[in-house]
């Protein structure tokens, strides 16, 4: 009886999936923050690198967190991989996923931001498969400060919640 209780339980609680990029441990720290505050929420996270996250991860979360560094005011070329096999893949598939984002780079991650969500705009205008926002994004310059860390922190609490 207790075990089918927990699977129960665990059948609704949130699927989040996390997928960044970080060469210098920036992004990286933003990513655990995230995943702490979806964590603390009570959803089931998975944190994945660009490289290392696949398809099937898609289509196996309730919604996609993703970051990046600022790179030439774009996003990190893995992460662009990542949704093109993305759009490759899973174009055809009637499927949406609630997405946010979080970037930081010396310039600021704005563009960055800006950049993942015209990339997830463009999955809903020529595939089945779409993106639609859920929250906005956490944008930084510099160094990962303790306000930052709070606000990737209640950015994961609220894609937990949705």
């Amino acid at each position: 009886m207790e075990q089918s209780r927990q699977q129960e339980v665990s059948k609704r609680m949130k699927q989040l999936l996390i997928v960044y990029e970080s060469r210098t441990g920036n992004t990286e720290a933003m990513a655990k923050a995230v995943y702490e505050g979806a964590l603390s929420a009570g959803a089931t996270v998975s944190l994945k690198k660009a490289s290392q996250a696949t398809c099937d991860d898609l289509l196996n979360c309730d919604s996609v967190i993703l970051g990046s560094p600022t790179h030439f005011g774009y996003m990190a070329g893995t992460l662009q991989e990542f949704l093109t096999e993305a759009y490759i893949t899973l174009g055809k598939k009637s499927v949406t996923k609630p997405y946010a984002a979080f970037s930081i780079g010396e310039s600021g991650g704005r563009k960055t931001l800006e950049s993942i969500d015209y990339i997830c705009h463009e999955f809903s205008q020529y595939c089945k498969f779409c993106f639609q926002k859920a929250a906005d994004g956490v944008a930084a310059r510099g160094k990962v400060s303790p306000e930052v860390l709070e606000q990737c922190k209640e950015l994961g609490k609220k894609m937990a919640q949705l």
